[in-house]
């Protein structure tokens, strides 16, 4: 059977689809074992330092619920020596008169309101910039107003983790356990793209972070010259600003159970494709080595299975096929949940094989999609 496979004719169509599944298995093979196992290498520092200055910045924009829930979770912090900045960015509901109630009780409590007729038509990185230039220490961290931090040790681990180099520390922000499949395919999805930007951190090419749970210091901002470089995209504070001023040496992956932060789901599919047009809009901004190593790894999964399925019809008795996808199935399973179970992500290492199949195919029906209503999006960032 061995031989039937491998015996290449690339003048055949045949010979041709042999010679694709194994090149794109072999390339699978190598980001499951070069890139993401190192997710079980990635370790918080256990070290205990001074607590340096923090300053939480968090955006909002009517989301005056959530903030009644879950500001308590950031200003309860175990953590001395830190402030929160929200900036409230023209919400037309009740925001303010909940901050004015909070900052009664925490006086490490401040906030900012931007009018309509101050900043029309704007996108995240406005008000962001307006908390940045309000913050007083040097280490800033990012949140969303619909996020909490699942520990009150959380200001804590991303203060650990910075070293004399550090500038960026990456953390994991995951999404709120529920019932139905949406929530699975959310919950995998927000997962894969922690394992991949923190395993890729690792390995010394980081290139993004997610704006629910990141840190950086000021000065690399101010050095960076803020989001000058990609002012004029309404998306990418977040992923935008690191894949610039990241590198091997000023980058770090922070995995603990205290560190994650988690965001309410979203309920819809419509609501969920619409947050991922968003975030995927901001891909064809990356550094070019950068979307090259992460489209070759697409690639080559779409090529992976599209050869196995079409000469699982032509050779349906050639078991080494069997083998090929037993074999990637396995060291993808085993890796996978290595990673729900470091990201506390219960329940969704079942999905592996499916999701691995749709997320790719979702994402790029999305894209292709974007280009056609892409005029029609209303600019803004919620």
């Amino acid at each position: 059977m061995l031989d039937t496979i491998l015996s290449i004719n690339p003048q055949s169509f045949e010979g041709i689809l042999k010679l694709i599944l194994i090149i794109s298995f072999l390339i699978q093979i190598f980001y499951w074992l070069f890139f993401y196992f190192r997710i079980a290498f990635i370790k918080n520092s256990e070290t205990s330092i001074e607590e340096k200055g923090i300053s939480v910045i968090i955006c909002a924009k009517n989301e005056a619920e959530n903030l009644k829930n879950f500001l308590p979770k950031f200003l309860n912090q175990k953590y001395s020596n830190f402030e929160l900045i929200i900036v409230n960015d023209n919400s037309s509901d009740n925001t303010e008169e909940i901050l004015v109630n909070f900052k009664k009780e925490y006086k490490n409590l401040y906030f900012t309101n931007i009018e309509s007729e101050q900043i029309v038509n704007h996108g995240k990185k406005i008000p962001l910039s307006i908390g940045i230039k309000a913050a007083k220490n040097e280490i800033l961290v990012m949140s969303d107003a619909d996020c909490y931090p699942v520990s009150e040790e959380w200001l804590s681990e991303i203060n650990n983790s910075y070293t004399e180099n550090t500038e960026i520390v990456l953390g994991y922000g995951g999404y709120d356990n529920s019932n139905g499949l949406l929530n699975k395919i959310i919950r995998f999805d927000a997962m894969f793209i922690g394992l991949q930007y923190m395993t890729f951190a690792k390995a010394g090419i980081p290139y993004m972070g997610t704006g629910r749970n990141l840190s950086y210091k000021k000065s690399l901002y101010y050095k960076m010259k803020g989001f000058s470089s990609h002012y004029h995209i309404i998306s990418g504070d977040d992923d935008l600003f690191v894949n610039t001023a990241s590198d091997k040496k000023n980058t770090i992956s922070l995995i603990s159970s205290k560190s994650y932060t988690r965001s309410v789901s979203k309920t819809t599919l419509g609501d969920f494709i619409k947050q991922k047009r968003r975030h995927l809009s901001t891909g064809k901004f990356y550094k070019f080595w950068h979307k090259t190593i992460l489209g070759t790894e697409i690639f080559s999964r779409f090529l992976f299975y599209s050869s196995l399925i079409v000469l699982s019809i032509l050779l349906p008795d050639s078991y080494i096929l069997l083998y090929l996808f037993a074999l990637r199935f396995i060291i993808q399973s085993i890796i996978t949940k290595i990673a729900s179970d470091k990201f506390k992500e219960k329940g969704i290492a079942y999905f592996t094989l499916f999701l691995d199949i749709l997320l790719p195919l979702l994402n790029l029906w999305i894209l292709f999609t974007g280009i056609f209503i892409n005029r029609r999006i209303k600019r803004g960032w919620k």
